[in-house]
């Protein structure tokens, strides 16, 4: 009987040939819906950050509106809710995910074997017109920079985009758990960004040359911007999107963001007090973090309690760690609650609107 051998998971073969992580979008632990997004930060679908510098106010949204037949069951959505006809010259956009070396050593970048990529997605928008994609490569010094254009060139149609960008041959990525290649969606941009002539080939930085047509989308109240499927491959052609199971894709995120918690009655872990109004609750989490994490909670009036034999102590929020690796974290409260030193029993939520989560982002 013949068997066949199972691919180690890894980059062999076609196994996890993505280098973007949760490109279908249907990973969003921090919620379906952010608005009111003015400034950088991660909203709703995980891996993926909002940049916005002075250009319009925005919602964001986990959205179900996918291009039919594809196997998408969910999109990211960016909707302009406050617009900005007239940008300031350094006013911009951008929508982006960043790599960690240690996930593009197989591109050989810094040889004249530096692979190319090829980079796919599926895009919709109100506002047609041309669009920069940019790659930064974090590592070299000072840093390069490519920048593609792409075409919407009908309204409210879900398109597929292929861009390919050559290897590059002069700087390696630094082998680490750090920042190593940046994938930057510009959806808007000033006069500092666009006064010049498109980089299409990799170059030391020049912010004139970044974004060169780039159309604006905070201009009206009426633009929506949608994308997904996105997928950055190795070599010169797009393949079709690499699907992984849910509980794959979704423990691939949980290295860089980690929802522990959320809403009333969830467990945090077993906590003790060390004196009379501080405890201690030790948390490991279900796979190792990038690096170190800082904790992310919401915090409010008796949002969180520790259980302990003869009653419980409700508190307002944790304070951070006291020790963390990549592995645990050791969090503790603030001084709201009242026990005895030595005392053991469970940390837990009681309020509807309490999360904890731990943050690792690049």
């Amino acid at each position: 009987m013949a068997i066949t051998k199972i691919p180690a998971a890894g980059f062999t073969g076609n196994n996890f040939k993505n280098i973007i992580i949760n490109g279908d979008m249907s990973i969003a632990q921090r919620g379906t819906s952010a608005t009111g997004i003015t400034g950088s930060g991660f909203n709703t679908v995980d891996r993926f950050s909002t940049n916005i510098l002075n250009m319009g106010t925005f919602t964001e949204t986990q959205s179900t509106d996918v291009p039919s037949g594809q196997g998408f069951a969910t999109s990211l959505k960016l909707d302009c809710t406050t617009a900005d006809a007239s940008p300031a010259a350094g006013d911009n956009i951008q929508w982006r995910q960043k790599v960690e070396g240690k996930n593009l050593q197989y591109l050989k970048f810094g040889t004249a074997n530096a692979e190319s990529l090829t980079l796919s997605f599926w895009v919709k928008s109100s506002k047609t017109g041309t669009y920069i994609v940019q790659l930064r490569h974090h590592d070299a010094s000072p840093t390069i920079l490519i920048s593609k254009s792409y075409t919407i060139s009908s309204a409210n149609t879900w398109e597929k985009k292929t861009l390919t960008f050559p290897g590059y041959t002069t700087t390696a990525f630094d082998n680490d758990n750090n920042a190593s290649l940046f994938i930057n969606w510009w959806l808007g941009a000033g006069t500092n960004f666009t006064s010049g002539t498109l980089n299409t080939s990799w170059s030391t930085n020049v912010d004139a040359d970044s974004a060169v047509g780039q159309v604006n989308l905070a201009d009206s109240t009426a633009n929506e911007w949608y994308i997904t499927g996105v997928q950055l491959e190795a070599g010169t052609t797009a393949s079709d999107f690499e699907f992984l199971p849910y509980d794959v894709n979704l423990r691939r995120c949980y290295r860089y963001y980690y929802v522990h918690a959320t809403g009333s009655e969830e467990d945090i872990g077993i906590g003790g007090y060390y004196n009379g109004s501080h405890l201690f609750v030790n948390i490991s989490f279900l796979v190792p973090m990038r690096s170190a994490p800082s904790a992310d909670e919401t915090i409010g009036t008796n949002y969180y309690s520790l259980v302990r034999n003869g009653g419980s102590d409700n508190f307002n929020e944790f304070k951070g760690g006291g020790s963390a690796s990549k592995h645990e974290i050791n969090i503790y409260n603030n001084t709201e609650a009242s026990g005895t030193a030595g005392q053991v029993g469970y940390a837990r939520t009681i309020n509807a609107s309490a999360s904890l989560a731990f943050d690792s982002e690049l």
